[in-house]
């Protein structure tokens, strides 16, 4: 099975050709250090599942080469896109910039045989290291193309989300949107509210314990996720969502009384204060936090929620977001908020809505959501019943530690032709495709505690929704077929099975027999409740 997820903008197989074949003579033979940067991070994977040299080269390349050029005008100006050429006389990958270069060697990866995932040189494929004979010309639909970790709820470990970036990173999506803080925990050392990280990081869903990055920690992920050119998205949800910064400091609550740590689920209880007597605290708590996350962040947004501010009066929510947006921005960050912060008729210049409504939108988030772009800001779409990877699977499937995982208030379950069959542009009336800057899928994880159910919730459906944000619309010339998906999931599960990912086997996709291909992991969760 040969296919590319997501489907390329050109894809040709070159019948009867002969393949490139990939040996101990094979070099990365680059025109650029840039070049050479992203050769370096691809080699690294392809050298510990082949065992061979491969080593990093300028100068003239043969037949068992593969070619790594940035050029201006290779493809055709987009900072994404690339074009690839594979046979007999070597691959060829060509690109306008290091980031669409790097797209082009996770197309590669995927024509590769799924081996080439192995940390391990212990066996090669039967028909050897092949690639076969094809051409590609790609690029991106959308230029935002995420998905959304919540840390918050269960915490992850900084390898766990190293992993996740991996995984991101093949399908060519190129943000993690990390929702850093909530009730039940905060999760990034701030050094000037030490106790955020001390009370506020204790606990988490169920009791199962607590967690946090230090700065060093958070450096590390987005020193990684860089050089895969994933960019980090930190979320601190405010005003709303912020129980563990209330436990944690007693002076940010408006009867000057620390709040009790939260193990729970519910949502829209808890709020910053708005009045006069607390405004020296929440204006320096605002001003601090999102100082020291925008020094660690060299992306250039910052995510402050904004979301189920049930319990905020709407004048203190509108005056509230007025000041976290006016920290944030002091900090030379672009805002971006759920859709609710739409709310607000005084949002900074260039603020991005995150719409998290449904395909069918109710009415205040149709009206939210145009307010952005009606202040000049732009859009990513997350409909919940559709993009949230959370949602339960159709049939409730058990996990892969047992029991069943995930929630079904976004209208219900949501199968693998739901996350594929929607349309972006007509979600919200009155938003063309030049106001939506792009896509993401978020997991929220009140009941995914563990890697593995992280991974059976998001695959195989981030797929799909990565398809959706990289591949040309219908009405741009691209096609959206179920059948062709399908198969090219197949293949793409070869991958997933030898990196040892829990994926959910869904009905309607002819998955290949795993073989010997690693176990999923299956890891126990420590200290966790039983569901």
């Amino acid at each position: 099975m040969t296919g590319i997820i997501p489907a390329p903008t050109f894809f040709e197989l070159h019948e009867g050709a002969a393949p490139f074949r990939l040996d101990d003579d094979s070099r990365f033979v680059v025109n650029c250090a840039d070049a050479a940067a992203v050769a370096e991070t691809f080699a690294g994977r392809v050298r510990a599942a082949t065992g061979f040299e491969l080593p990093v080269v300028e100068g003239a390349a043969g037949a068992s080469d593969l070619r790594l050029v940035i050029s201006d005008g290779a493809a055709g100006g987009s900072p994404e896109g690339y074009t690839l050429e594979s046979g007999g006389d070597g691959v060829r990958i060509a690109a306008d910039a290091a980031a669409g270069l790097f797209r082009g060697t996770q197309s590669l990866r995927q024509l590769l045989p799924p081996e080439i995932e192995r940390a391990d040189a212990s066996r090669a494929p039967a028909g050897g290291w092949t690639v076969p004979a094809a051409s590609v010309t790609d690029s991106p639909r959308f230029a935002y193309r995420g998905a959304m970790l919540d840390v918050a709820r269960h915490f992850f470990a900084v390898e766990d989300v190293l992993d996740f970036v991996d995984r991101l990173s093949l399908l060519k999506l190129n943000a993690l949107h990390l929702h850093l803080t909530d009730d039940q925990g905060w999760r990034i050392e701030i050094d000037s509210w030490p106790e955020l990280t001390g009370i506020g990081a204790s606990t988490s869903v169920g009791g199962a314990g607590g967690g946090f990055y230090t700065k060093d920690d958070y450096r590390r992920i987005v020193e990684y996720a860089a050089a895969r050119f994933v960019t980090i998205v930190p979320e601190l949800d405010l005003p709303g969502h912020t129980n563990a910064a209330l436990s944690a400091y007693p002076e940010l609550n408006c009867d000057g009384v620390a709040a009790e740590p939260y193990e729970g689920v519910e949502v829209g209880f808890s709020s910053l204060c708005a009045s006069p007597e607390r405004a020296e605290a929440t204006d320096r708590f605002l001003a601090d936090v999102t100082r020291e996350v925008a020094e660690l962040t060299p992306g250039p947004w910052l995510h402050l929620g904004g979301d189920e501010s049930l319990a905020t009066p709407h004048a203190d929510y509108l005056d509230l977001v007025h000041r976290m947006t006016l920290a944030a921005v002091a900090t030379g960050k672009t805002v971006i908020g759920w859709h609710e912060l739409g709310a607000s008729t005084e949002l900074p210049p260039g603020t991005v809505g995150q719409y998290w409504s449904h395909v069918e939108p109710e009415a205040d988030a149709v009206l939210f959501t145009r307010s952005f772009v009606e202040q000049g800001g732009s859009i990513i779409l997350s409909p919940a019943d559709v993009a949230y990877l959370d949602m339960k699977y159709p049939g409730d499937p058990e996990g892969p530690l047992g029991g069943t995982l995930g929630l079904d208030w976004a209208k219900g379950p949501t199968s693998l032709e739901e996350a594929y069959g929607w349309e972006p542009v007509g979600i919200v009336p009155g938003i063309d495709e030049s106001d939506i800057l792009g896509i993401e899928a978020p997991v929220w994880t009140e009941t995914i505690a563990t890697v593995p159910e992280l991974e059976f919730m998001a695959f195989p459906r981030i797929a799909a929704i990565a398809e959706i944000a990289w591949s040309p619309s219908v009405a741009a010339g691209g096609s959206r077929s179920e059948a062709d998906f399908a198969a090219r999931l197949a293949a793409l599960g070869m991958h997933l099975d030898e990196l040892g990912i829990a994926y959910h086997r869904v009905d309607g996709v002819p998955w290949a027999t795993p073989g010997d291909a690693p176990a999923p992991r299956v890891e126990e969760p420590v200290g966790l409740p039983a569901r």
